[in-house]
């Protein structure tokens, strides 16, 4: 069994993700190194500062910025848009554990005969055409659809014979355009050795230990308990789970780990031991200041979180406004190896301006020099990734008006054409 501080846990947990220390991910490489090492980030729509899986990204790979991810998607074809911990973003290479999904969406169209003829006008268009989204082809039919994986196409006939077709692997999404996604024939960008690889893992149950020691290794540790952390692993209740773990701590592929306050024992991947080695060392490690995703893999598990780090986060984009306790969108503020606070930040693209709204402070934190330093350099950096010119902080009732780009830490900017 291994024992772990309250701090020491923590600072396993951050430097397995990237977030203490000096930058593991660095660049384009960095970036596709760190999407392997998770088996998967988060994809939302909603761009307020970023879209989630760039924030994910810009507070972990040095130098990042967003045309790197499309690159990596639509033109090198390393990763792919498919549904995982829910609308996610996956190595390619991953594509074949994922045929039971496949299967099962195929299986279920068979229930709906019009979705045949349907599916062909689609493939016969893109052929022809190229890549689609659904206001490219009115398709006219009468019947209630809803994808057998993830998305409903409500009353939009072209958008569910599209999203049906993506969810048996026939598409995938070729690019996007803002939040519209384009389609197109798998086999087109996929290579066929890969597309038609059968399914790996035969048994329900080999499946379902390959996705948990995947998330495992997506966050650092993970408790046998009911989590957001599984969402999406089908058919995984508490007994299934439990014997999950079972067989993975007899395979030796995952360790106990016991955390001091702790009552229930916590998990990390057995590759992950050499890492855990070297925080028991007790090192010195640089502090960062970075803002992190609403939807962040170090977050899956908030409960968790709460206990290990002692902050208590809820993404209220889903709150009704008068029972929000911070706002719309607010980030979480983590500064070494703990959370200091959350900040509500929205990039003002048409005037180039980074606004920091609030900032709310946890208790007990001590805003020094040096933490302040700290902060405004995170603010430098995620105006840069946002494309903005100034930062304002209103809340503080001063604005920082930066002649260009280069007067918010510009030598840092990675982007194409920078010198």
């Amino acid at each position: 069994m291994i024992y772990l501080t309250i701090r020491q846990a923590r600072q396993f947990m951050l430097l397995k993700q990237g977030l203490l220390d000096d930058y593991k991910f660095i660049g384009k490489q960095g970036l596709l190194d760190f999407v392997r090492q998770e088996g998967c980030i988060q994809y939302d729509p909603i761009d307020v500062c970023g879209k989630n899986s760039e924030l994910v990204l810009q507070s972990r790979v040095k130098g990042f910025n967003k045309e790197m991810l499309g690159e990596l998607l639509y033109a090198d074809r390393c990763l792919v848009d498919y549904p995982d911990k829910q609308l996610a973003i996956i190595p390619v290479e991953d594509w074949p554990y994922f045929e039971r999904y496949r299967q099962a969406a195929r299986r279920h169209a068979e229930h709906y005969p019009e979705m045949q003829a349907l599916t062909e006008q689609v493939r016969t268009h893109i052929l022809n055409q190229g890549a689609i989204c659904s206001d490219d082809l009115q398709l006219e039919a009468d019947f209630s659809w809803r994808s057998a994986i993830h998305w409903s196409g409500g009353n939009n006939v072209t958008r569910s014979v599209l999203e049906q077709m993506y969810s048996t692997g026939e598409l995938i999404i070729h690019h996007k355009k803002g939040t519209r996604k384009y389609y197109d024939i798998a086999e087109k960008h996929i290579e066929v050795n890969l597309l038609n690889t059968p399914e790996p893992l035969l048994s329900e149950l080999e499946h379902q230990k390959w996705r948990v020691l995947r998330r495992i290794g997506a966050v650092g540790l993970l408790w046998n308990r009911a989590s957001d952390a599984w969402l999406n692993i089908w058919g995984l209740k508490s007994d299934e789970r439990k014997e999950v773990f079972r067989q993975l701590l007899i395979e030796a592929k995952i360790a106990a780990v016991t955390v001091e306050q702790m009552k229930d024992t916590l998990y990390c991947s057995t590759e992950d031991l050499p890492l855990i080695e070297a925080v028991l060392t007790n090192p010195a490690l640089k502090s960062r200041c970075e803002l992190i995703a609403p939807l962040d893999n170090l977050l899956w598990d908030r409960k968790l979180i709460n206990q290990l780090f002692g902050f208590d986060y809820t993404w209220e984009i889903y709150t009704p406004v008068n029972k929000r306790k911070f706002g719309y969108y607010v980030l979480p503020l983590l500064y070494g190896d703990s959370f200091i606070g959350r900040v509500e930040v929205i990039a003002e693209r048409k005037t180039r301006n980074l606004a920091v709204k609030n900032i709310w402070y946890e208790q007990g934190v001590k805003q020094t020099k040096k933490l302040q330093t700290a902060i405004d350099d995170c603010f430098k950096r995620f105006a840069i990734f946002n494309g903005c010119k100034t930062i304002s902080m209103p809340a503080q009732g001063i604005t920082l008006q930066e002649k260009s780009r280069d007067d918010i830490g510009g030598h840092n900017d990675n982007r194409k054409g920078r010198k």
